[in-house]
């Protein structure tokens, strides 16, 4: 293997290891064999839970004949894994769920086919909260690899800590350099909480720019698609392969045109005005967080943004919002999981109806039957006027704060989440503890506005710290703009877990 002597083949982000790749200095086949090897040492953190070398190794074949007839695409053979919630024909599509046990999907998840015709190789699939139902990657019932009953992802920085959720074994493949990039879905912070928790880079395009199809479903109003990687670069690189508009098979497409993210990156960013939300830097905001979160800002300022105090009075209303219209949402989505056509049907039973509770019962974890309940209470007669339609009105006023602060800024900037991960099982059967660690992930998902979290630095227990970065619609140049600025002028997104 011809790489840089100096730099090991899982320490190269995307774009490093594509040029590799496309200089043929690193064959696709020895790009896919090292990671799946480092998958496979490293099977205690629970990352993955499914790989097939088999398939796996075909794709990278094909990719080195692509690189070598000159047909080759952007991201030609560089690895990527996928987030369990994204169907794929090669590796079952589980959702994190024994109700979707074995499951073959017969189709590839437009996300996972956009990718694949950039020339991305995929390692395999990763760990994720239940229907991608949690905060802290401590709901999943599949057994990862390597593991004989369902288990925890662990955080690489601290073994005993959460990764993050839902998209913890995506983070976390990314932080312990098991995969250069993940795919991720974000529904109230999936995306950005994980990756905050562990020194990664990860953004949420505006919802409608990526396509829903072939996504699991859980609240159809909020799902999105996005890339996670090391840094601001790689992830526009991915995004560029990701967006785009898929009109005849999502209703909830954007029409809007592919974009390379990567041509504004290196922009000057003299005169950013950056807002800074009072709210976002109250009470419950961990002093270590705060102090990361501050150095950043500082760091914005010496680049030459403009640091604008703005308010987002409806914050705190976005935990209730979000907790009625999510599993309102989830509620209808997770009716189709019912043992009729596909997925875990329980073995005995007397009638259909008989079938259906003892299929759910059994399927079903306790988070997810959680939040399926709360949403059926709220749609149901006589409540859905003062529980769901009231959560939309102020869906629209938390979306309207946030265009009365664009009057005054360009970017939106504060802490991901209050705290660093925490422990395993900390929270124990207090799922509340969970919900309101998404509070300042949650404003951005309920408007729908792009939303990204950059590593910022440590703080309690030497555990990451990411800034939230906020944006207008569409305007994720920009934010990959100020994120990539801010990785040119520190380091915490080159930084590993020990022992990795």
């Amino acid at each position: 293997m011809t790489i840089h002597s100096t730099t090991e083949l899982h320490d190269l982000g995307v774009a490093a290891l594509a040029t590799e790749l496309r200089e043929r200095r690193v064959s696709a086949v020895e790009a896919a064999q090292h990671f799946l090897a480092r998958a496979a040492a490293h099977q205690n953190l629970g990352a993955y839970v499914a790989v097939n070398e088999e398939a796996t190794l075909a794709q990278a074949r094909a990719q080195d004949e692509a690189i070598a007839a000159g047909t080759a695409g952007p991201l030609a053979g560089v690895p990527i894994a996928h987030k369990d919630i994204f169907v794929t024909r090669d590796f079952p599509s589980t959702a994190g769920s024994k109700m979707l046990a074995g499951y073959q999907s017969p189709f590839d998840a437009t996300v996972v086919g956009q990718l694949a015709n950039a020339g991305a190789v995929t390692l395999g699939k990763l760990n994720c909260d239940e229907f991608a139902m949690g905060s802290a990657n401590e709901n999943s019932a599949v057994a990862p690899v390597g593991f004989d009953a369902p288990a925890p992802v662990r955080n690489p920085w601290d073994t005993t800590r959460v990764p993050g959720g839902s998209s913890g074994g995506s983070a976390v493949a990314v932080a312990a350099r098991l995969a250069p990039a993940a795919t991720g879905t974000d529904t109230g912070g999936s995306i950005r909480q994980p990756a905050s928790f562990c020194g990664i880079t990860g953004i949420k395009p505006t919802y409608g720019r990526a396509s829903r199809y072939g996504m699991i479903a859980f609240a159809s109003s909020l799902d999105q698609a996005g890339p996670m990687a090391r840094s601001a670069e790689d992830c526009a690189l991915l995004l560029s392969a990701i967006c785009g508009p898929d009109l005849d098979r999502d209703s909830t497409s954007l029409d809007l045109p592919a974009q390379d993210f990567t041509r504004q990156l290196n922009d000057g960013i003299d005169g950013l005005r950056i807002g800074i939300p009072a709210e976002f830097f109250g009470e419950g905001l961990a002093p270590g967080v705060r102090a990361a979160v501050d150095a950043a800002l500082q760091e914005y300022e010496k680049l030459g943004a403009k640091l604008v105090p703005i308010s987002l009075p409806r914050t705190e209303l976005s935990i209730p919002v979000y907790y009625v219209i999510a599993p309102a949402e989830a509620s209808s989505n997770l009716s189709r999981f019912d043992g009729v056509k596909f997925g875990h049907r329980a073995s005995d039973y007397t009638d259909l109806v008989d079938m259906y509770k003892k299929t759910r019962a059994e399927g079903f974890g306790d988070e997810v039957k959680r939040r399926v309940m709360i949403g059926t209470y709220v749609l149901s007669h006589g409540y859905y006027d003062a529980y769901y339609l009231q959560a939309q009105k102020i869906r629209r006023m938390i979306a309207d704060d946030f265009q009365n602060a664009f009057q005054s800024c360009d970017l939106i900037a504060g802490p991901v989440a209050p705290t660093v991960a925490w422990k395993l099982g900390e929270h124990g059967n207090d799922p509340l503890a969970d919900y309101l660690a998404d509070i300042f992930t949650l404003p951005a998902s309920l408007a729908g506005l792009p939303g990204m979290s950059v590593p910022a630095g440590f703080g309690e227990d030497g555990m990451p710290v990411g800034l939230q970065l906020i944006g207008n619609y569409f305007q994720e140049a920009r934010l990959l703009n100020a994120a990539h600025r801010l990785q040119q002028a520190t380091d915490f997104h080159l930084r590993k877990p020990g022992g990795l």
